[in-house]
């Protein structure tokens, strides 16, 4: 390695200022300079301007790695925790914290991305941060390192999404919104349905052999890191230097943004409160009788659909426009939550969890290439780390009411009063929100 990477890298562990410390990891980063060639697309290919860029790809492949890694650990993460002295209520409170320390750290790094005028150190960093808690988890057990590991997981989500939202909606054009954020959610879903499947594998042939697996998902983790050393802004670095936004900065934007904006946040955070955890489902499938293979199963089958339907979903959100999409996906949703209130055997629930993967599909990239379309260039990572700070702890709340719900009423109630939320929240996209409309000069694209 050259002398001027290892120059650097050492700068960027000395600084204490963030700002300075990201420039630093840029220019490490950079030093390297690894080249990676993807795939052209059929645009490109006909000499016309491709919209799976390489940046998109990059961020794709990221995505998939990333997710591979977390994935891995997501079936197994209660069981370790509970067979390192973890009991259940201690298990809810790291949750709590490490989606709390998430939610606050993607509003104000989305702030903290669009001040700065830099997209790559952002996503550079909290893709390392996520990688490097994996084996962090299984180095010790002590409660507080494990508080500690699984908030700079949390940490680093948050560092990331509002700069790489940003970076995919600066690669678009308002016409390739939906289909470039559709692609990432389908290649970051893949991801999610390897994981499990990966992690099934090797607790097969390893039953209980927790801590090791945590190693294992340190590879994918690695080979994240080193493909995003390729990303590079696509603008020039602002010249002098700039102070550091407030960390409660990002709350002010809710003022200056576009009125559709805050339509659309209100509808959105909206939807979150009514849409719980995915364990509520997967707790109803448990209740009906499914064996816990035919569980995780089921799981894994909707993680495919959400990954095969995403991108062309994306591009009929191009075509149709993005707000036709959604609200149907919205329809799907409540159709699913309906029918979790009649009891069926293991061809119903994997009729409803396909359905569900067409849900998630239709909203997910849909929702944030909406929100791109609608805000300033300048203010992408803002408003996009805004709207997933305020998810976070919408989807905290909706989690707690239902399992208040479940516990008191049962688990048909949930199902039905979700159900009714929904629908008023569809009306209030019917109603409230005109159709995407052009953009004005100013704005992204």
């Amino acid at each position: 390695m050259k002398r001027s990477v290892v120059a650097h890298f050492t700068e960027f562990y000395k600084l204490h200022n963030f700002e300075e410390a990201t420039s630093a990891f840029a220019k490490a980063s950079d030093a390297i300079s690894l080249k990676v060639n993807f795939p052209r697309t059929k645009h490109s290919a006909m000499g016309l301007k491709p919209y799976l860029t390489k940046t998109v790809w990059v961020l794709s492949v990221i995505s998939l790695l990333t997710d591979i890694a977390s994935e891995m650990l997501y079936p197994v993460m209660p069981l370790y925790l509970k067979s390192i002295g973890f009991s259940v209520v201690l298990i809810g409170i790291l949750e709590g914290v490490a989606e709390a320390v998430a939610g606050l750290s993607k509003g104000y790094f989305g702030k903290f991305s669009d001040h700065s005028g830099r997209r790559a150190p952002f996503i550079r960093l909290g893709y390392s941060l996520s990688a490097l808690s994996k084996p962090m988890m299984a180095m010790m057990v002590y409660p507080l390192w494990i508080f500690f590991a699984r908030t700079i997981d949390r940490l680093g989500k948050g560092i990331r999404t509002g700069a790489r939202d940003a970076l995919l909606s600066d690669e678009a054009t308002h016409a390739t919104k939906g289909r470039v954020f559709g692609f990432h959610r389908s290649m970051d879903t893949a991801g999610a349905a390897i994981g499990p499947l990966l992690a099934l594998w090797y607790l097969y042939a390893h039953p209980g052999a927790y801590r090791p697996l945590f190693l294992l998902a340190f590879i994918p983790g690695v080979l994240a890191i080193l493909l995003s050393l390729s990303l590079k802004d696509r603008q020039p670095k602002p010249s002098g230097k700039r102070q550091l936004p407030a960390l409660f900065s990002f709350l002010h934007y809710w003022k200056d943004s576009p009125p559709a904006y805050r339509k659309l946040l209100t509808g959105l955070l909206l939807f979150t409160l009514c849409n719980s955890s995915d364990v509520f489902l997967l707790l109803k499938v448990k209740q009906a009788g499914l064996t816990d293979t035919a569980m995780i199963g089921i799981y894994i089958f909707y993680n495919l659909v959400y990954a095969l339907a995403a991108y062309p979903l994306g591009i009929l959100a191009d075509r149709l426009g993005v707000r036709k999409v959604f609200t149907g996906g919205l329809l799907i949703f409540a159709v699913v939550y309906a029918g979790m209130t009649v009891d069926g055997g293991g061809a119903w629930y994997g009729l409803l969890f396909f359905l569900y993967g067409l849900y998630a599909a239709a909203t997910e990239g849909i929702s944030k290439a909406w929100i791109s379309n609608i805000t300033d260039k300048a203010d992408t990572a803002t408003a996009i780390g805004t709207y997933t700070g305020f998810q976070s702890i919408c989807t905290m709340l909706a989690s707690s009411l239902a399992g208040w719900i479940w516990y008191r009423q049962g688990a048909n109630t949930v199902f039905a009063v979700t159900t009714a939320g929904v629908m008023g929240v569809w009306i209030y996209f019917l109603v409230v929100l005109i159709p995407e409309q052009q953009k004005s000069p100013g704005q992204g694209g």
